[in-house]
């Protein structure tokens, strides 16, 4: 295509399966500055920081604070917390054994990496003790080491650690006048909480009602040392986009991009699991809101003309990210993708311009329907009032999930409901994964999209309230039921709700000049998307003018 002997001349050309290679000298191009020598197509700029195990105690700190603030005169003295923390489990019937991830709320008081433990802190003095397994002789063989107590105890930043079958004895020692235990209901997987059980458990007064609310509230607010995980393992997931757009070529198959993204999160970044199942999504897979599962794995081969979706994050000591780019295959937007992807644009922007403390959540979902509406009426996909539309929820068929959710230890982070607050029956805006007003300290994700999904917009058709918005022609040309989609877009950023907006973890390429800049390998690094989006003619947001800054002085 014509795109791709332009940028012969630049970029040397690469067989789809091989990972990306140095381009030469990158060069300054339509409003970009040009990018840095790099030993890679995307340069490495972070670098896995080391673990300060005492972000833990005072996340057990912020605990203890709100047992006591929620339980108030009921929290007697001599209480104790206890906490059950992940199992190793086996697949099936079988020996094989997945890697472990530590329950969430277990990392969050204690970041202990291990299985099988416990974890119990004094109510009154916060001492905390870690309870480990008693392992067999035979752990040594295949495992490695069997470490003592003391390895554990300076590890983590623990008062204490005991083996998990002198737990019954300990505790009896202790003698608390209640257990407060972990029980609870997650809004957004509908599961509950585990909740610590141990032989002998029988002979302690336990209180389950009190202890899970506390653990969520103080989730709900990131400490500076979370905030700085978050920071860290957004840019290692920002570069790793960055790679896969610049390697994306017609022809290569979904995977096959999934697969770089995981490589350079590991090998760069040190991050090994994933946040989340990536979703690779290209031409009308795109409209699958979480495509990339079992059943349909990341396998249809990139077409020429495709849009595509890739929502993929890593995380790094069980913090994540959650970023969504969304790109043309072949580098270039056409005049169709180009309407649709900066709709998106403009409502992500409009959120992020009025996300601070005190906004609701609900009115910011609602915002970004009526931006994208707003956009597509004046491109020509719909007509009417846009006033109108939203009354009619029309918003709800181009964008049925919802604008964001808390993010953290879980990419899904827990929180979203609390005590009292009620869903909203409305199609989209019941998909909200919370309804709170927004306070300093929250993380969220600001992810709007449009997606031609074959039986929504068949519903919308026939329903003459909503059929009447859409100029059945220009709609054609994204959408026949029963064949063709256009699939989707969806921009996703992550962001700290500051004291009077908010910072933008992510920096990804995002204007049209951004991305089309990043495939073809001109910007080959996030601090040169970082210094454009310092320009002064060019909106802002939070981190990046740190980064910015960075670049400025490297260049010195």
């Amino acid at each position: 295509c014509a795109r791709r002997a332009c940028a012969a001349a630049r970029v040397p050309a690469r067989v789809p399966n091989q990972l990306p290679t140095a381009p030469p000298a990158a060069m300054a191009d339509e409003g970009l500055p040009a990018s840095s020598d790099a030993a890679s197509a995307i340069v490495v700029s972070v670098s896995p920081p080391t673990i300060d195990f005492s972000l833990h105690a005072r996340n057990r700190a912020a605990v203890v604070d709100n047992l006591k603030r929620f339980g108030g005169a009921t929290v007697p003295e001599k209480a104790v917390i206890l906490v059950q923390g992940g199992v190793a489990e086996t697949r099936d019937d079988t020996d094989h054994e997945p890697l472990f991830r530590q329950e969430s709320n277990f990392h969050y008081l204690f970041g202990v990496r291990e299985p099988d433990c416990f974890g119990a802190i004094d109510v009154a003095t916060g001492a905390a003790t870690l309870f480990i397994p008693r392992l067999p002789d035979v752990y040594a063989t295949w495992m490695g080491d069997i470490l003592p107590p003391a390895h554990f105890q300076a590890a983590y930043g623990v008062d204490t650690v005991l083996f998990v079958d002198e737990l019954d004895a300990a505790l009896t020692a202790m003698a608390p006048t209640v257990l407060y235990t972990l029980r609870g209901l997650n809004s957004d997987s509908g599961n509950y909480a585990k909740e610590a059980a141990f032989d002998g458990i029988e002979k302690h007064r336990v209180d389950n009602g009190l202890l899970y609310e506390a653990v969520v509230e103080a989730r709900v607010i990131k400490s500076a040392d979370e905030l700085a995980l978050l920071r860290y393992v957004n840019a290692v997931t920002c570069d790793a986009h960055m790679a896969v757009m610049a390697h994306c070529r017609p022809g290569l198959l979904e995977y096959q991009l999934e697969s770089l993204f995981r490589h350079w999160c590991y090998y760069h970044g040190g991050a090994r699991n994933m946040s989340y199942t990536c979703i690779c999504g290209t031409g009308k897979n795109g409209a699958t809101l979480h495509y990339g599962h079992a059943g349909a794995p990341n396998d249809k081969r990139v077409e020429d003309g495709d849009m595509c979706l890739f929502d993929m994050g890593c995380e790094y000591h069980c913090y994540a990210s959650d970023v969504t780019c969304s790109f043309p295959a072949n580098g270039v937007f056409t005049k169709d993708q180009r309407l649709i992807y900066e709709a998106v644009l403009a409502a992500q922007r409009a959120v992020l311009d009025a996300l601070k403390p005190g906004v609701k959540w609900t009115d910011m979902h609602a915002l970004a329907y009526e931006t994208a509406l707003t956009a597509l009426r004046d491109g020509g996909l719909l007509v009417g009032d846009v006033d109108e539309m939203m009354r009619a929820n029309l918003g709800a068929v181009l964008m049925p999930h919802g604008l964001g959710h808390f993010m953290g230890i879980d990419t899904h982070d827990c929180g979203g409901y609390p005590r009292g607050a009620a869903r909203d029956p409305r199609d989209g805006f019941k998909s909200l994964r919370t309804v709170r007003e927004v306070r300093a300290g929250m993380v969220l994700t600001v992810e709007p999209g449009i997606y031609f999904i074959d039986h929504l917009l068949k519903g919308a058709m026939a329903d003459a309230d909503k059929a009447r918005f859409f100029d059945a022609a220009v709609l054609a040309r994204f959408w026949v039921e029963g064949g063709k989609s256009f699939g989707g877009v969806r921009l996703e950023d992550d962001v700290i709700v500051t004291e009077d907006g908010c910072e933008n973890m992510t920096i990804a390429p995002r204007t049209v000049e951004e991305v089309e800049a990043v495939c073809a390998g001109r910007v080959v690094e996030r601090l040169a998307i970082a210094a454009y989006k310092a320009r002064a003619d060019a909106p802002v947001y939070g981190g990046a003018l740190e980064l910015a800054a960075a670049a400025r002085k490297s260049k010195k």
